[in-house]
């Protein structure tokens, strides 16, 4: 397997509706590109999520893609999507993160 196949490009998301789950985050974003994993934290005390999550995608193309549309609405809400900056360290959210 070659190096570059598990290099994963991401975005954060930020803004997003109390209302919309793991499922519909990664059906939204696929349209950019294959995902390849969608981490949307949740809140151990209301058990709803936090209102942001990461968005890997396995191409450059596929994250190039969702930052260059504006604006991205989900359920009439506008998110905010950006280039994530830091290497996401899945250990510090152990439990408090659905994904798939």
């Amino acid at each position: 397997m070659a190096a570059s196949s598990k290099k994963v490009f991401e975005v954060f998301v930020s803004k997003i509706p109390w209302t919309i789950a793991n499922k519909e985050m990664r059906e939204y974003f696929g349209q950019f590109g294959q995902v390849k994993r969608c981490l949307l934290p949740f809140d151990k005390e209301t058990g709803f999520h936090r209102g942001f999550c990461w968005v890997g995608y396995t191409t450059e193309e596929g994250l190039n893609n969702a930052l260059q549309k504006d604006p991205h609405l989900l359920e009439g809400s506008k998110i905010q999507v950006q280039r994530n900056r830091r290497a996401f360290a899945r250990s510090r959210i152990n439990r408090d993160v659905e994904t798939d």
